[in-house]
């Protein structure tokens, strides 16, 4: 009994360590971590002077740890986490915590093409207008996209995609006479049309995946669409436990076993708020005790005391005859 009882706690602490080492198989990563984002406000790219513009650094870290960046120098406006443009040029802000923002440009042209300072999802009616400095009058404008001439309106001044689709991303621009000025030509802005993640999967596939103790495993998980950048979270039974798109359990033990899904993560738009996700289907993993290495060793066993056992006959049966030949 004592021997029963000395050999069951000695299990115990096995899957109680087996426990703590699924735990902490793969920590996790700053693959999930927060990301600088600055906003604009009003929400057009790029910004025009002759409105009031706020640009708003949000990120890890309080607003005094804010590091603001014109043209790609430090700008004197530290320490703020909303400031108020009144120069053109190109903005960043930095958080210790989260790194840099995407840039943000705010002009003086004479003419200037804007976009929605939104993420651009397939699917949504997307408009873009062409404006004159100070909202001067403009008239015959004509649209361009990769240099190629889209519409010429004589009176309007927007031009609407709709739906949206991957083919409309890229570089447009506009031309018109803007009034008391003549004809002008707005620089290019940069249409990028983003896809939610979707149809998220695990290799090996689901719904059942049987391996011995001792046995080396890795899981992988991918999405048939979606835009950078994808993150992912591993949840085993439900917990997350792991990120990024490989998840290596190594030689596994029977504390592995259990149910497993991968969650992907899109997060888009200017602002960042705009976030899907895609749950994978589920993956039973069952880990079965004995690995090959312990079947080795059993077999070898065996093998040994089979050849015990037949020495023993072989000794005993020549005891036998020297009895009776005596």
């Amino acid at each position: 009994m004592a021997g029963d009882t000395g050999m069951a706690g000695k299990v115990a602490l096995l899957l109680w360590a087996q426990t703590l080492g699924l735990a902490g198989w793969c920590p996790l990563s700053p693959a999930g971590a927060q990301t600088t984002q600055l906003l604009v406000e009003p929400p057009w790219l790029p910004a025009v002077l002759w409105e009031r513009v706020t640009l708003t650094c949000q990120g890890s870290g309080t607003a005094g740890a804010t590091t603001w960046y014109r043209d790609g120098q430090r700008w004197g406006q530290q320490g703020r986490d909303h400031v108020t443009v009144t120069e053109s040029g190109t903005y960043r802000c930095a958080r210790p915590g989260s790194g840099f923002s995407p840039p943000v440009t705010a002009s003086d042209d004479w003419l200037v093409l804007q976009v929605p300072a939104r993420a651009l999802l397939e699917g949504d009616t997307v408009t873009l207008r062409c404006r004159g400095w100070w909202n001067n009058a403009v008239t015959r404008v004509s649209f361009y996209h990769e240099g190629k001439e889209l519409r010429v309106l004589r009176d309007g001044t927007e031009l609407s995609l709709l739906p949206l689709q991957l083919k409309h991303s890229g570089r447009y621009s506009c031309k018109g006479r803007v009034e008391y000025r003549g004809w002008k030509e707005s620089a290019p802005v940069t249409v990028t049309v983003q896809v939610p993640v979707a149809n998220a999967t695990i290799t090996p596939g689901p719904p059942a995946h049987r391996v011995r103790a001792g046995d080396p495993v890795s899981l992988r998980c991918s999405v048939q669409v979606g835009s950078a950048p994808v993150t992912f979270t591993w949840l085993h039974n439900g917990q997350e436990v792991a990120w990024g798109p490989l998840l290596e359990l190594g030689n596994v033990s029977v504390g592995h076993s259990g149910t497993y899904q991968c969650v992907a993560t899109n997060q888009l738009g200017q602002d960042g708020h705009r976030v899907f996700q895609a749950l994978s289907p589920v993956l039973a993993l069952e880990v079965t005790p004995g690995s090959s290495w312990l079947t080795a060793v059993a077999v070898n066993v065996g093998r040994t005391l089979l050849f015990l056992l037949l020495l023993l006959a072989v000794i005993g049966g020549c005891h036998w005859w020297h009895r009776r030949g005596g």
